[in-house]
């Protein structure tokens, strides 16, 4: 009995080892990965877009009410940039969202007009404080948004690219925001002050 058990284990142990290899390995008749991850995926992917859409739409239209509605030269030299850049970031977005076949919205979001609104009643520096603390807080958002796709792993690669682009732009306008931000927040007599020191 022992010399008929050792020889079917001398038998086994080589077949065993040939296929133990390919346990592990990926075989071409695995099922596709699953259409439910697909779907939450391409989900997410227009999410994100409205996400961005929105943002973009509501820079614009909140910089064209600035350069409306503001007195200070540095707020409304901002304003400009934001008309001029998210306009140019909408019609880049428009490109990828048509190439994806993803639908972007037409208009802001149902808060973004409320913040607009309420805008729209301030004036003078009054105004100004509240839009550039909207903008640091909008363009927080945003960036943490673009930082957050740029480095997600199963993100479609023209909105990770979209993304990683616009990612440093983003960051400047929130590094601009808090500057103007701090500056109006200070006492206009406080320079005249120092001086007289």
């Amino acid at each position: 009995m022992n010399k008929i058990a050792t020889l079917l284990l001398a038998f086994a142990l080589p077949c065993l080892a040939q296929t133990a290899p390919n346990q592990g390995a990926v075989s071409g008749n695995q099922p596709p990965p699953s259409t439910k991850a697909a779907a939450a995926d391409r989900n997410a992917d227009a999410q994100f877009a409205t996400h961005l859409a929105q943002a973009n739409m509501a820079e614009v239209a909140l910089g064209k009410l600035a350069q409306e509605k503001s007195q200070s030269d540095d707020v409304k030299k901002f304003a400009q940039k934001m008309v001029d850049e998210h306009t140019k970031a909408e019609q880049d977005l428009e490109g990828i969202a048509s190439k994806n076949d993803l639908t972007l919205p037409q208009d802001m979001s149902a808060q973004q007009k409320t913040q607009q609104d309420r805008l729209s009643k301030l004036s003078g520096p009054q105004f100004d404080r509240a839009y550039m603390r909207m903008m640091v807080m909008d363009h927080t958002r945003v960036s943490n948004a673009l930082q957050h796709e740029s480095h997600k792993v199963s993100a479609n690669t023209d909105l990770k690219d979209y993304a990683t682009r616009m990612y440093p732009g983003v960051s400047d306008h929130l590094t601009m925001a808090k500057t103007i931000t701090a500056a109006l927040a200070k006492p206009k007599n406080q320079g005249a002050e120092a001086q007289s020191k």
